[in-house]
């Protein structure tokens, strides 16, 4: 089946690819199995060079990268500057930092020496979306080709042209062929790879359905994985918060890359002294958002991504609706051509309703009316997914327990969540495991390697511990008694014979035993 890349404002066919044949798979699967041999022994200062090469040509291409991706997904084409932005400032966070992440951690022992070393696992698959076509690879590319692991990426079938321009940066920036390819495969093909034994690790941003079923393959295969999912994020404003700049926010938190983020805020829960207020506020602005070209400049929200995303955010708004919501606005497909979307407010949704628990991807945004505190991290834990949140209130009380109750990857207080080259990324419950960025995003696919020397001194200490650990347990040694028996109670059987005492140091074991496990 070909792999179509087309324009979601105007259903127009970009270009269409051929997946790859079990013949062309192999030759790329044998490819990376020869390069991940020889890249993780080049120098980190080449690598270096390479991740800051990688940063100046996404800067020099962003008029074209940003254009493609407008055209290839929706994204406004302002976002897909920014996008294009924040790739090149992860490539220089991991170029810089990589140094310091990756050197041997010493670690005070008795012995000689003792630390810890970052080795490289080899290949890793990664399955991306395409709703930031280049973020979400980059943030996995980075790290791991900074750390000399190979990348494979089989990314989203909307989005093919994004995909190969990513391993043409790569190549251009003169990282050696076979560190970073793109599988033109659909997802059907996925499995085959995983499950070949050149592949060491995958790491999969996505739907929870396409995490579980990547996962559980993973797990049978006992291979290392990275999820980060669905989220169903809260934007909480209490009282005291700056109430214009927390609805100038919350109106972007929802709109932006025009609905369709994992981090995006989905679900406002706003205190009932100022409920009234917000609603009318949060309406009107999101009302006021320009809808249409994502290819101009003035765009606020341009289509979603497929006809499907539109036409699944149809069914829950009607879902939301059905169970007892309020629409205040929006609430349906566009007419046209393109797939345009009302941005979309309802309010009073039931808490038990199921669309309450489902993710909405998209600009449909739930208001809920919360009495305090209590309550609004209540509502806010009350969901299956735990990526992020953002709260809003000036109170440091409140701050505190907004940071330490709310179940999420992520707290953001006063701002909206957002991914940062420094900071980890991931979430908890079905958003998924394992984190992303930071120095703890390339440690994911490294092996924490425990070295220990032991030297002359390090083997006279250990000989003292041993003597001592002797002398002690010969001083604590009980002998059992022997059974008080009667004269007469001849039925009565023999006692044990006493095994004879064994020190720890007869036989064959070791002070060092005590460390293996």
């Amino acid at each position: 089946m070909p792999i179509q890349s087309l324009n979601p404002a105007t259903g127009t066919l970009l270009r269409s690819f051929e997946s790859l044949t079990p013949e062309a798979l192999e030759a790329r699967l044998a490819l990376a199995a020869s390069a991940s041999a020889s890249y993780a022994q080049e120098p980190l200062d080449q690598r270096i060079f390479w991740m800051r090469r990688l940063a100046l040509l996404l800067e020099s291409d962003k008029e074209d990268l940003a254009t493609l991706m407008t055209a290839e997904m929706g994204k406004t084409v302002g976002a897909a500057r920014l996008e294009v932005a924040k790739c090149a400032s992860a490539c220089r966070y991991y170029a810089e930092n990589a140094e310091r992440i990756l050197a041997p951690e010493p670690i005070d022992t008795e012995h000689a020496e003792s630390y810890v070393r970052w080795d490289p696992l080899g290949i890793v698959l990664a399955v991306m979306p395409w709703n930031f076509p280049l973020w979400q690879v980059f943030r996995f590319l980075a790290p791991a080709l900074m750390a000399g692991n190979i990348g494979l990426l089989k990314h989203a079938s909307n989005v093919p042209q994004c995909a190969l321009q990513i391993e043409s940066l790569v190549r251009r920036a003169g990282f050696p062929r076979g560190v970073f390819q793109t599988l033109l495969i659909e997802a059907r093909q996925v499995e085959h790879v995983l499950a070949d034994e050149r592949i060491a690790a995958v790491t999969v941003t996505g739907s929870e359905a396409a995490g579980r079923a990547i996962a559980a393959q993973a797990g049978w295969l006992i291979k290392k994985t990275v999820l980060e999912l669905g989220g169903s994020d809260p934007f909480i404003v209490m009282p005291s918060a700056n109430f214009d700049e927390a609805v100038a926010t919350a109106v972007r938190a929802r709109s932006i890359n025009n609905g369709q983020s994992c981090i995006a805020a989905k679900r406002f829960l706003v205190h009932a002294d100022i409920y009234e207020a917000f609603e009318q506020a949060f309406v009107a602005a999101t009302e006021a958002l320009k809808i249409g070209d994502p290819a101009q400049e003035d765009t606020d929200i341009g289509p979603l991504a497929t006809p499907q995303i539109a036409e699944d955010l149809l069914v829950q708004v009607q879902s939301a609706i059905a169970a007892g919501g309020t629409l205040l606005t929006g609430g349906d497909r566009m007419i046209g051509e393109g797939n345009y979307f009302e941005p979309t407010v309802i309010a009073g949704v039931p808490r038990e309703a199921p669309v309450c628990q489902e993710e909405t991807f998209g600009p449909l945004a739930l208001l809920f009316r919360v009495s305090d505190i209590d309550d609004a991290i209540a509502l806010a834990n009350d969901i299956p997914f735990g990526l992020g949140a953002s709260a809003w209130t000036a109170d440091p009380a409140e701050q505190a327990r907004f940071a330490a109750d709310l179940q999420c990857g992520a707290v953001f207080l006063n701002a909206p969540v957002a991914s940062d080259p420094r900071l980890p990324f991931g979430g908890i419950k079905r958003s998924g495991y394992g984190r992303e960025l930071s120095a703890a995003g390339m440690r994911e696919f490294l092996n924490a390697k425990v070295v220990v020397r032991v030297g002359a001194e390090s083997t006279q200490l250990e000989l003292g511990l041993q003597q001592q650990m002797d002398t002690q347990m010969a001083e604590t040694a009980e002998v059992p008694p022997p059974l008080n028996r009667g004269a007469d109670d001849s039925s009565a059987p023999e006692p044990a014979p006493v095994p004879e005492e064994r020190s720890p140091s007869k036989g064959n074991f070791s002070f060092m035993d005590s460390y293996r496990k």
